[in-house]
């Protein structure tokens, strides 16, 4: 079996890293020939994964088709189904996902609890009807918090993009959550609730733990609340967030069609990971455990602009921290706000786990993330 994935990012590198255990070759497609992938997938293929011949081409010899990342081109992906290729999620999902518009739509036609929202064309739409604070996010190609800004006062306003967009009220919140769900048919894994920080000023998460300190009724309330939205999305591993309000009322914030940087301590921590499970779903293998064996904290390492950093020196200082994993994803381009690795923590406790955070904390001059700056 040949299985192909558009993108080549760290999604898809830390897939390859475990799908190498099972008997498939695997195809990765990505403009970037120095990619994540690049080297480590059995055929590689430089293009763009948003054009349709490109897409279309690179199908042809592949079983079943997935992505890394949503920002690919639907049509083509519609054309490969109907020649008879496996596609996993479905164009339609894929399609209804890259769209917050479609996405909140959705959510509210199948009765799926979501903060209120209006959808809106233009600035002049906004001012006419948004009530501060409110939170607009664009319709179209936001990623990593980028396309996402809370709007507090009126000052804000004039930092309002004139585009298409979602406009949401902004919720109180206790927590943010996630979780991630693997469905194939009919079989369904769901991986325990994760509690996830974010950074202010990036809009990215900054640190994720396993299991989320929520009460047995919100566990109860998230899991029956994945077994119907997991046959309304079909074949595939999705990351739904989740707003927990203060009375501890569950909102949908978004839903990725994929494997997940919330799920990512899935590897260290959980008797299947993520990756694990989307090696199984796409051959055709049967569902992993998807429970945790351990308590786990995952940081994201992130670009920051405050001078230069030994990433041999940082690294040595952090893998002295017991149970401690570093997984750098070999990007090219060292940016301010990206992703450029992580890191994980185990323990056998809540109060181990909390005493690992403090060391990885204290190691970043108790910053929330570990940052690898540039100039």
């Amino acid at each position: 079996m040949k299985i192909g994935i558009l993108g080549g990012g760290q999604l898809g590198k830390m897939f390859l890293q475990q799908v190498v255990n099972y008997p498939v070759k695997t195809k990765i497609l990505d403009p970037n020939p120095n990619c994540s992938c690049a080297h480590l997938c059995d055929e590689f293929v430089v293009g763009d994964f948003n054009d349709y011949q490109t897409v279309l081409t690179f199908g042809q010899d592949c079983e079943v088709i997935s992505i890394e990342i949503e920002h690919i081109s639907v049509k083509a992906l519609k054309e490969l189904q109907k020649q008879g290729k496996k596609i996993i999620p479905s164009p339609e999902i894929i399609e209804l996902i890259q769209d917050k518009g479609l996405q909140k739509d959705f959510y509210k036609n199948n009765d799926i609890p979501t903060a209120d929202y209006f959808l809106a064309q233009n600035q002049d739409q906004i001012l006419e009807k948004a009530k501060l604070p409110f939170v607009q996010k664009l319709r179209t190609g936001g990623y990593d918090g980028k396309g996402v800004q809370v709007i507090k006062n009126k000052e804000d306003l004039k930092n309002l993009w004139d585009k298409h967009s979602v406009i949401e009220n902004l919720c109180e919140i206790k927590k943010e959550l996630a979780v991630i769900f693997a469905s194939k048919n009919g079989e369904l894994a769901i991986y325990p609730p994760v509690e996830m920080v974010f950074d202010p000023q990036l809009n990215l998460v900054e640190m994720v733990k396993i299991p989320a300190e929520i009460s047995p009724t919100v566990q109860e309330n998230i899991n029956n609340l994945v077994k119907k939205f997991a046959p309304l999305v079909g074949e595939g591993i999705f990351a739904i967030e989740l707003f927990l309000t203060n009375n501890d009322e569950l909102l949908v914030n978004e839903t990725a069609p994929r494997v997940h940087n919330s799920g990512h301590l899935s590897i260290e921590a959980c008797y299947s990971s993520q990756f694990d499970q989307m090696a199984r779903i796409l051959i055709g293998y049967p569902l992993g455990n998807p429970l945790n064996h351990s308590y786990a904290a995952m940081f994201n390492l992130i670009g920051a602009k405050n001078g230069k950093a030994n990433t041999f020196e940082q690294f040595s200082k952090l893998l002295k921290i017991p149970n401690c994993s570093i997984h750098w994803y070999g990007k090219d381009d060292l940016r301010i706000g990206r992703k450029m690795g992580h890191l994980t923590v185990i323990a056998n406790s809540s109060s181990q786990l909390n005493d690992l955070i403090q060391k990885v904390r204290n190691e970043e001059c108790n910053k929330l993330t570990l940052n690898f700056f540039i100039n």
